[in-house]
């Protein structure tokens, strides 16, 4: 009885359920909200492309060196425009030219290039032509600033020359293609006209055409007193920083329980002797200690030739052959955290002496050329010069001590 009850009671409450949606599916439910509105949902957490992912994360990331490269980016338009319009005939370009000319001149993709030029208005100026279309060009001031440059380069010539040199020293063959050596001149400090340069000393190099009609800058003469290292000449002054500026851990079992000072002596059975950079590193097994110690000397003794003792990894990896280096620097250098500094983002990173710094990051010992450059990166974020301390400026280029006084 029970049970028959409990049946007719379930069938008159599906009955009434049916009924109920029979009754509301003649209106429209469009009111109801079937979604989670956009703000409310929870959003993924996207994976950084490697062209905006830090190197370094904290707390190992040095802000003073992150900040450097943040100085390369804002004056980018200053120092491709100032190279560019250097090789134009009259230092001029055509401004609807140069909009064309982004990837050149340094400025965003699809910016006008006159918004740049009018962030540095002691260096480049606009003017109409007589042909009545408007141009663009290096202010006078700007002009007095080239000719102390040019005065500056033709100073430091045989400094230049010695870099060279080293540098064919330090490759396998002795031998580097010239365009090698162009692209990253501004690297080291060479002038633009150093191909031009180099028929001056036919007892150092030799520029040799192959047959594909590249052009190769053949060392002519070894010098052993240019053969001798950064590390090497710091050994005699400091031999224990030279000591610690590598480590190459040997391998233990926990069960020796070695404090650190004894783990410290046994690393140094391994670090020690270093492998000159000078020497021939294309006859190393490839993946043997010796064959890391030498690569590591040769990547310390390249950024010790930079102005600024930092290059980018595009710079490293155009030598790669030259160098005998491998494919795996940035792993290289990420274990020798003591001695190098990789800043950037994992698609364009730069790598810095550490020792060559302050700890508050400024060079510390400047080349002529760097107090040049910072000199110009001081006038570019100027709007307007004083008038008596342009006047002061501009004897100061016209007298024997131009240069010195300028970089005062």
């Amino acid at each position: 009885m029970a049970l028959h009850h409990f049946h007719t009671k379930n069938t008159k409450s599906t009955f009434r359920t049916l009924q109920f949606f029979s009754f509301i599916s003649h209106f429209s439910t469009s009111f109801l909200v079937t979604k989670i509105p956009k703000k409310f949902k929870k959003k993924r957490k996207q994976n950084e492309s490697p062209r905006t992912k830090l190197v370094q994360s904290q707390p190992n990331i040095l802000p003073h060196f992150e900040n450097i490269l943040l100085r390369d980016a804002h004056f980018r338009f200053l120092t491709r425009t100032k190279d560019y319009l250097s090789k134009q005939p009259h230092h001029v370009l055509l401004l609807d030219e140069a909009g064309k000319l982004h990837q050149q001149l340094g400025f965003p993709r699809g910016r006008k290039v006159l918004k740049s030029i009018q962030r540095h208005p002691l260096i480049f100026e606009t003017y109409r032509h007589t042909d009545n279309k408007m141009w663009f060009g290096f202010t006078d001031f700007m002009d007095d600033l080239l000719s102390t440059e040019h005065g500056l380069v033709n100073e430091l010539e045989q400094q230049r020359v010695d870099i060279v040199r080293k540098l064919l020293m330090m490759s396998s063959n002795r031998r580097i293609p010239l365009s090698k050596i162009y692209h990253n001149r501004h690297l080291f400090g060479i002038p633009e006209d150093f191909r031009d340069r180099i028929v001056k000393y036919s007892d150092h190099f030799r520029v040799v055409v192959e047959d594909d009609g590249k052009r190769i800058l053949e060392l002519l003469r070894w010098d052993d007193s240019l053969a001798v290292s950064f590390l090497e000449k710091k050994f005699l002054v400091d031999e224990e920083k030279v000591k610690k500026a590598f480590k190459f851990s040997i391998k233990h079992g926990r069960a020796l329980e070695l404090d650190l000072e004894t783990q410290r002596k046994l690393n140094m059975l391994n670090t020690l002797p270093l492998v000159s950079p000078y020497s021939n590193g294309s006859k190393l097994d490839l993946w043997t200690l010796e064959a890391e110690k030498y690569r590591l000397g040769i990547i310390h003794e390249f950024l010790s030739l930079t102005l600024e003792k930092r290059a980018y990894i595009h710079n490293i990896v155009g030598f790669k052959e030259e160098f005998s280096l491998t494919k795996h620097i940035y792993q290289m250098l990420q274990k020798q955290r003591q001695t190098f500094y990789l800043a950037g983002t994992e698609m364009n990173w730069c790598v810095f002496l550490k020792d060559a710094y302050t700890e508050g990051g400024k060079l510390i010992d400047k080349d002529p050329q760097v107090l040049f450059n910072e000199k110009l990166y001081q006038y570019a974020d100027m709007k307007e010069l004083d008038a008596d301390k342009d006047i002061q400026e501009r004897s100061r280029y016209c007298d024997g001590d131009g240069i010195a006084g300028m970089l005062e």
